[in-house]
């Protein structure tokens, strides 16, 4: 008879242990009723209370028991909030509804637009891209004409003509006509949306094989060089002017000029000094010609072009703009900021470009899912009431159309009455003379809303993040409100027991040492002094401080501040140094100006009476009344379920 191998036991048995061993994220870590808590329920909660995983791999064994507790009592509340039936009060029900549209709206445009739209606007801006176009506009032969010229010439290149011969005959921007199309170097948020897409998808030395349409009219795209984006750099330089001191063009006297820094640049002198001593540029001369940053095309295009081409250190060679001769020497390269670092700024980028095409899109395709129809008769049945009615608050057909269906959408009508009220005071519509364009742009503006909030109520079907972020606020308004009734409306504001509270707790309520004082400010030193002589003359306080100080809203209260702590701030502090009423100061320093303080009263540290502390001891009562009620309905939860914790457990939380 043949037996097993030792090693083939071994391995049988591990197999049978591994397979019989519970996972980490099930393990019970408390029991109560008919409810368990699992090892990955209290991680998921602890870590979302401690802000991540890591934080929480760090804490403590007492602080993991300690919210173990508060977690065992968190369940065993919402368990009662089932067995009360909130899932079906229809409060509480059409309040998770309301959020869940908002919250719901607001997470799709975030999630579906604006994240990943500025992840695509980051990663494109790490590029810059020379672009050539050639453009078409639109003239009173209409769009189409205009299109079919641009797409026959686009055939035309792509049988083999010459991109740049092509934008010389026939492009109608005539900045870029003359430069063949060259629009310079150009970056993600930048251009119009369309236009920019178009590039981005296009190879160096490639036309884009489309005609792209913006708002300036059709374009053929391309793409002349890629290469990785500097945003911005610092650099310095040296102008001379085609003007000499007379206001005269000489360019020879200039070129001599700058013949004579570049000599001096070559002996070894330094480009700040040089800049200081030679160059036209008032603006930068005194600080060595220093630029400060600055981005592509900010700039003019021949001096932009040398210095994004200068390494850190380098000075370009001489380089003639309409101002005159430059020498630039690139002293800083920005690196591409992090996507964190730049995310506030891609937001505003993408807001103004592209956020609403975006936006239109996601609506017009929940339209379609949701089968989105406009009611064409009651249009027409709104048209025929008086097309010379004006859709505004006083519109006299009102009540003949109100009830009727104007669109419907996911199996809803939607009546006329409804959409009015949304827009009769939007300025797009109102006073305006109702037509079926109106009529029907209006409809469109209120679906935007609508449609959204329809696909926000199916989001948590879909989505598993959403659908425990409403789980979270579900269980948030369950635990308000018992909350509520266990609790805060059980608190009686009761006169005799707040006085006995106050009996049992007066020590927490004390007076500090304080003191009674007036003052005499004034900013001028001349003035002080002509008091404090007045007052060591026998002149009353109260008589000279409601002539002469300054301090607003004092004056007629004769400078007085009334009790204060002692510690409360210079004055109090100087008053207290006086040993009796109607003791005062000499003039010191304060506040900008001068202050002399008389003493009118001491009053030492004490024990507040009831009325005096009654605000505190109302607060410091409902407060242990609500601790009391707590414990109280938390004792009668363990009454009923009987949790049993395994605090030993807690070991493995945590650990692989």
């Amino acid at each position: 008879m043949k037996f097993p191998s030792y090693a083939l036991i071994l391995l049988f048995l591990s197999i049978i242990l591994v397979s019989c061993s519970t996972q980490h994220s099930e393990i019970v870590l408390a029991k109560f009723n008919d409810d368990k808590i699992t090892m990955g329920e209290f991680e998921k909660a602890y870590s979302k209370n401690v802000g991540g995983v890591e934080t929480a791999k760090k804490d403590s064994i007492s602080k993991l028991k300690n919210f173990l507790d508060l977690y065992v009592n968190f369940r065993m509340k919402l368990r009662d909030a089932k067995v009360r039936g909130f899932d079906g009060d229809e409060n509480l029900q059409n309040e998770l509804i309301d959020y869940k549209k908002k919250v719901g709206v607001s997470y799709i445009l975030e999630k579906q637009i604006v994240e990943p739209g500025i992840t695509e606007l980051y990663e494109n801006r790490k590029w810059e891209l020379r672009v050539s176009h050639l453009m078409i506009r639109p003239d009173s032969t209409g769009l189409e004409t205009a299109r079919m010229k641009a797409q026959n010439i686009l055939d035309s290149i792509k049988q083999g003509s010459s991109f740049e011969e092509m934008v010389k005959r026939h492009s109608q921007d005539q900045f870029s006509k003359p430069k063949g199309g060259d629009i310079f170097f150009v970056t993600a948020g930048l251009l119009p949306y369309e236009f920019e897409t178009a590039c981005y998808k296009t190879q160096p030395g490639q036309v884009y094989p489309e005609v792209v349409q913006t708002r300036y009219g059709f374009h053929l795209i391309k793409v002349t060089e890629k290469r990785e984006r500097v945003p911005k750099i610092k650099a310095s330089h040296i102008l001379v002017s085609f003007t000499n001191d007379s206001g005269k063009v000489d360019t020879a006297m200039a070129l001599m000029k700058m013949d004579t820094v570049l000599t001096k640049l070559k002996a070894g002198e330094d480009f700040g000094e040089l800049a200081k001593q030679y160059s036209s540029d008032t603006g930068s001369k005194q600080n060595g010609g220093d630029l400060g940053f600055f981005e592509r095309r900010m700039m003019v295009p021949e001096f932009d072009e040398a210095a994004f081409n200068l390494n850190v250190g380098e000075v370009s060679k001489v380089v003639k703009t309409n101002f005159g001769y430059h020498l630039i020497k690139l002293t800083e390269k920005a690196s591409y900021p992090t996507f964190a670092d730049d995310k506030e700024n891609l937001k505003k980028i993408f807001k103004q470009q592209r956020y609403q095409t975006e936006y239109d899109t996601l609506v017009n395709r929940a339209s379609r899912k949701y089968n989105y129809k406009v009611n064409e008769q009651t249009i027409d049945f709104i048209v025929q009431q008086g097309d010379t009615l004006k859709l505004n608050k006083d519109y006299p057909r009102l009540d003949v159309v109100k009830d009727k269906e104007f669109f419907s959408y996911a199996g809803k009508s939607v009546k006329f009455g409804d959409v009015f009220d949304q827009v009769v005071n939007n300025p797009n519509f109102s006073n305006r003379n109702i037509s079926k364009d109106i009529l029907k742009n209006a409809a469109n503006t209120v679906r935007s809303e609508m449609i959204l909030e329809e696909e926000a109520l199916q989001l948590d079907k879909v989505n598993k993040e959403f659908s425990e972020l409403m789980d979270d606020y579900k269980n948030g308004i369950y635990i308000f409100k018992l909350q509520e009734d266990e609790v805060w409306n059980k608190i009686e504001i009761d006169t005799l027991k707040m006085k006995d509270f106050y009996e049992k707790t007066k020590e927490k309520y004390v007076w500090p040492d304080r003191v009674n004082f007036s003052e005499i400010y004034t900013k001028k030193d001349s003035l002080i002094n002509f008091v404090y002589v007045a007052l060591k003359g026998g002149v009353k306080f109260d008589s000279l401080a409601f002539k002469y100080t300054e301090r607003p809203g004092y004056k007629e209260r004769a400078g007085n501040w009334g009790l204060m702590d002692v510690k409360s701030n210079q004055l109090s502090q100087e008053a207290a140094k006086l040993n009796n009423a109607g003791d005062f100061s000499a003039p010191f320093k304060y506040g900008g100006g001068n202050s002399i303080v008389m003493l009118v009263a001491k009053e030492p540290s004490r024990i507040k009476t009831f009325e005096e502390a009654k605000a505190e001891v109302s607060g410091g009562f409902q407060e242990a009344e609500s601790k009391r009620l707590e414990n109280e309905y938390i004792d009668s939860l363990k009454k009923r379920y009987e949790p049993v914790i395994y605090y030993d457990k807690l070991e493995q939380a945590f650990k692989p």
